[in-house]
């Protein structure tokens, strides 16, 4: 007996010690160029790097609107996308935890009462009472590479679930900013419908004068019925925007309004960082770097089935045909010993699985590239966007005056008797057209200031992934 237990204890050394290795290759991060600035940020954004590291997580604050700041709070408790989010990255929890289950023995018990009998007519009672544990060494790694597998997958769920944060948010601010826009484009309307209105008034007491022509009559009340039409269409698109707003913050759009403003907004200076940043600071990047480690440790688990498993097994208890003997010591039975299982044959079954593994892992690594690829133009596109709308926006603003003192001298004109009605119908038209691209144009900065946070990965943070998201589960 002691000599017995020696074995198994000397056994048990030897498999912790071969349990150090793990077959398959260690997970290292694919290289891509990443490149050390961004083409289009020289002489427009504010490269700091301290600043970009301290953005904080609310990123939406840095457009100092409170009722921004608001909705964001509303999406965070109860966006359904969010939550649907937040179980998917519980599940994956719960299969890291389940695999982990794998690194520990196995103990279970069984008690029964069975009576038998014969063609002789005699029966007879069994009782029996016994407990059993059974622990598969991790000799080779399987287990830890499978553990090794669940964090990862764990962890990508946890990037995904920024991710799906991200783009939610990113997706209200964007749509905030246009009602805002549509907010501002029909008070415009308004102001020039009763500028209309007023021009319609004058030309018919002009045609009742005998001064106008009966056509300059038709031509003012053309515009004015024009210029209400666009008002009730930009009623039509605010509506739209309120309701996408309503189910962002999970809510019916019966139950969900907003007050017109009157602020639209100013644009953020954005600091861009470097290319580099991205590697930490994209969701999405992070959630397709730990497929590629799920991926690589698959192949591990895939490898280890060429080698034998070690089972470590005992089992002891009580068998008695006697119910008052059941539980004495002539009673006791036990075993104890190790197991090597191996197959020998499969058809060609494991090495299929490790050139899967393999394929799976080359299909991962190229994913994740072009995802880094797909950040890096996101964020050229932005940064160009934003440069060049800015420098749209001061000419834009120097053509919106010079409309503006068009109008009011071809009005003059007009009243004096020097021009015909047609003038100043153009003459207001240009300048409608200018104020709502002036509009348009702030709008626009506004959206891409948001969608460059947003390639630049907002206020997360790779750090951020040990950390329990930040959603109000029902």
């Amino acid at each position: 007996m002691i000599r017995r237990t020696g074995r198994l204890a000397a056994a048990g050394i030897l498999a912790a010690a071969l349990s150090a290795c793990a077959v398959g290759p260690d997970h290292q991060r694919p290289d891509q160029a990443m490149g050390d600035h961004y083409r289009h940020a020289e002489g427009w954004v504010q490269v700091d790097v301290a600043a970009q590291a301290e953005m904080a997580r609310d990123w939406w604050t840095t457009f100092s609107d409170a009722r921004l700041d608001g909705l964001m709070a509303q999406l965070l408790r109860e966006n359904l996308t969010l939550r649907e989010a937040e179980a998917r990255y519980r599940q994956a929890q719960a299969g890291l935890r389940s695999a982990q289950a794998g690194l520990f023995p196995t103990v279970g018990s069984n008690a029964s009462a069975t009576r038998s009998g014969g063609g002789d007519g005699e029966a007879g009672n069994r009782y029996s009472l016994s407990g059993n544990v059974s622990w598969e060494v991790d000799v080779w790694g399987r287990v830890r590479r499978n553990v090794e597998a669940g964090e990862a997958s764990a962890q990508a769920s946890a990037a995904d679930l920024a991710a799906t944060q991200l783009s939610l948010q990113s997706t209200l601010a964007q749509t905030y900013f246009r009602l805002l826009s549509l907010d501002a484009e029909k008070r415009l309307m308004e102001q020039t419908i009763t500028a209309y209105e007023r021009s319609l008034q004058m030309t018919e007491n002009r045609y009742q004068a005998g001064v106008s022509a009966q056509t300059d009559v038709a031509a003012s009340l053309s515009q004015l019925e024009n210029a209400r039409a666009q008002r009730l269409a930009l009623e039509r698109q605010r509506a739209v925007h309120e309701n996408a707003l309503a189910v962002l913050t999970g809510r019916p759009p019966s139950d969900f309004s907003l007050d017109e403003t009157m602020r639209l907004g100013i644009v953020p200076v954005v600091p861009a960082g470097v290319p580099s940043q991205l590697l930490q600071r994209r969701p999405d990047i992070v959630a397709a770097e730990r497929r590629v480690a799920e991926a690589n440790a698959r192949i591990g688990v895939a490898q280890a089935a060429w080698f034998p498993s070690l089972t470590l097994s005992a089992q002891g208890g009580y068998s008695s045909g006697q119910w008052a003997q059941w539980l004495s010591a002539p009673s006791q039975f036990w075993s104890l010993g190790p197991a090597l299982a191996l197959a020998l044959f499969d058809g060609g079954a494991r090495q299929a699985s490790v050139d899967s593994a393999r394929a799976a892992h080359e299909a991962q690594s190229a994913a994740y590239r072009q995802t880094v690829l797909t950040a890096l133009r996101e964020v050229e596109d932005y940064l160009v966007s934003l440069r060049v709308q800015e420098q749209e926006q001061a000419t834009q603003a120097r053509a919106l005056e010079a409309s503006r003192e068009t109008l009011r001298l071809i009005t003059n004109q007009y009243e004096a008797g020097m021009v015909d009605y047609l003038s100043v119908v153009q003459a207001q038209a240009s300048a409608l057209s200018a104020e709502r691209t002036a509009i348009s144009l702030q709008a626009d900065r506004l959206v891409n200031s948001v969608q460059l946070i947003t390639a630049l990965g907002g206020g997360w943070d790779v750090s951020l992934l040990g950390q329990e998201p930040e959603t109000s589960a029902p």
